[in-house]
């Protein structure tokens, strides 16, 4: 058989053309078709939940606010960031975050596993005014947020609207939306605890904003920063242990 040689196709363009053509749709199909097989690429993290309809209203004032523009809620896999943050983040945190909060972008610290180590109060405290509690912070000033309520009448469509695009929401989370973030942020009332607490495993239930007679934004924003870095139990499982 007589050798091939390279310089046929390089010497002629359409042939040129056709074979690179020809690689690039086999490696595309190679990449691509497998993506089509598997359900997601995301592998699922025991604890990992939607979050709670409080939790979601207070993420929304964080990107309105943007809080994102200095936070960032990615711990990388370095020693140093471990030792500061904890564990390194895993994709299943946020694969109910639409959009992400991922980044590098650190003019203050990263947020992912901020949940469970400040009071309530602290929070309260530093949103209102952050230099009373930091003194070198560069960090702007939220007190409005104190006495904002909360507008809840279109939660149980934000909740349907999420589940359009894969957030596991229930016909009985919808449902019991709106009451949800009253129960959450007002552990003394009548409320359905227990079914929310089944709906939502871990979720903080406080006075958050320490006004028990109104139901403020600074109510949901504390709520989602208390539940960052808390779905996943990092000091029971090790990180082969975590995927279900």
């Amino acid at each position: 058989m007589a050798k091939f040689s390279h310089a046929v196709l390089e010497k002629n363009v359409i042939l040129l053309l056709i074979g690179t053509l020809i690689t690039v749709s086999i490696g595309g199909l190679v990449e691509i078709v497998p993506l089509y097989t598997i359900k997601s690429t995301i592998e699922p993290v025991k604890g990992v939940r939607p979050y709670s309809p409080l939790e979601l209203m207070g993420r929304n004032i964080y990107i309105r606010e943007g809080c994102y523009s200095c936070h960032s809620q990615m711990v990388r896999p370095f020693r140093d960031e471990n030792e500061r943050y904890g564990h390194y983040s895993l994709a299943a945190e946020s694969m109910y975050d639409h959009p992400f909060q991922w980044g590098s972008k650190r003019t203050g610290p990263d947020l992912a596993r901020v949940g469970g180590k400040y009071s309530n109060a602290w929070h309260v405290q530093h949103l209102a005014d952050p230099r009373s509690v930091e003194p070198g912070s560069v960090m702007p000033a939220y007190p409005w947020m104190l006495t904002r309520e909360l507008k809840v009448k279109d939660i149980a469509d934000h909740l349907r609207a999420n589940r359009t695009v894969g957030v596991p929401y229930t016909d009985e989370m919808i449902a019991k939306a709106a009451a949800d973030v009253a129960a959450q942020a007002d552990p003394e009332g009548d409320h359905d605890l227990d079914g929310l607490r089944k709906r939502y495993p871990k979720a903080a239930i406080a006075d958050f904003d320490g006004d028990p007679k109104r139901l403020t934004e600074m109510d949901a924003l504390v709520a989602y920063l208390q539940i960052l870095g808390r779905m996943v139990d990092f000091k029971k499982y090790k990180t082969k242990d975590l995927q279900q």
